[in-house]
């Protein structure tokens, strides 16, 4: 029997509802979000950022630490910043996390202009764009209109991708989220900023194997590192995870991963795993594959990444502090 094409349309129309509503549920942050609630977010978040940087530069890729780990726990809620003894924050993987008083900072200033409009979660997310700024990098539109999350528990937080990860473990952790392995590659590059603490890397300068350290360090780097966290030494002294560049966010942590130079385990395997060092390649400009500008390539992830499980419309709540749920 034909169907009409009234009838043809509303069959249509039934199969496509569903997509219709995923799509908009996918969509829940916008650019411009608070254009008109409250016009001055970007302008007192970036400044706020700004000054504790002048004071401590290394704010800065504190704050793009804490976004990612935000994200992969609950999704981008801000339930990070929430206090408590059993708070996400409390975990292993996030006890070193700084630069909670810039997110409170924006927030006070905020509420006195603004009252009860502007999420800790999003006030995370412009942050962690203006650390990438503050450190060299290129900006990127930041869509907004999360809502804060009312639930902070350090179990939730033992997932988060590890330093002692294999390629394979780090893709199914990315993958879970929505994240591919471009993306993968793309957000450890992030990595160009910062520092990590010896007890983090000093096992693979030492007895990695029954010959020595890591056969996948540079030698002459190991014994560079070596000096600075000897066998028993101060494990809570931080070195720079993009050697010679730590305070710039560039593309020479991606030419320390080819020379054997990455400090934490993970990040070195992306050089050593044929699906990753791919990537790699691409963002150096090796011949005779398609480059990939890494700095818009990294604005592209980090709005991907910036929309994992967001709570939107009615959906968790607007705290007024960001360490407290209301």
């Amino acid at each position: 029997m034909e169907m009409s094409c009234f009838n043809q349309r509303v069959f249509l129309l039934t199969l496509l509802l569903p997509i219709v509503v995923i799509l908009v549920e996918g969509q829940g942050t916008r650019v411009g979000f608070y254009s008109t609630s409250c016009p001055k977010v970007e302008s007192i978040v970036s400044s706020t950022v700004q000054s504790h940087f002048k004071s401590d530069p290394t704010l800065a890729p504190g704050l793009l630490r804490m976004h990612f780990h935000d994200c992969f726990v609950q999704g981008c809620d801000g339930s990070i910043l929430i206090d408590g003894p059993n708070a996400e924050k409390t975990a292993p993987p996030n006890q070193l996390l700084r630069g909670y008083e810039v997110i409170d900072d924006a927030k006070t200033q905020l509420e006195s202009v603004c009252p009860g409009v502007v999420s800790c979660a999003d006030i995370l997310a412009l942050a962690a764009r203006d650390s990438v700024v503050l450190t060299s990098g290129a900006s990127w539109a930041v869509p907004t209109g999360r809502r804060d999350g009312t639930v902070s528990q350090s179990s939730d937080a033992n997932n988060l991708p590890g330093f002692r990860d294999t390629v394979d473990v780090q893709k199914k952790k990315f993958a879970d989220k929505g994240l591919n392995t471009q993306d993968l590659v793309t957000l450890v590059g992030g990595h160009t900023t910062g520092t990590a603490a010896c007890q983090f890397f000093s096992y693979r300068l030492y007895n990695f194997t029954s010959t020595g350290a890591d056969p996948s360090m540079n030698p002459a780097f190991v014994s560079q590192l070596q000096a600075l966290c000897p066998q028993n030494g101060d494990g809570s002294r931080r070195i720079g995870l993009d050697n010679g560049s730590a305070n710039k966010f560039d593309t020479s942590f991606f030419a320390n991963l080819r020379d054997g130079k990455g400090i934490l385990e993970s990040d070195q395997r992306l050089w050593t795993d044929n699906s990753t060092k791919t990537f790699v390649q691409r963002f150096l400009g090796v011949r005779g594959l398609l480059g990939l500008t890494f700095n818009i390539e990294f604005g592209k992830s980090m709005v991907k990444m910036s929309n994992i499980g967001v709570k939107t419309g009615t959906a968790g709540e607007i705290r007024k502090v960001c360490s407290k749920v209301n």
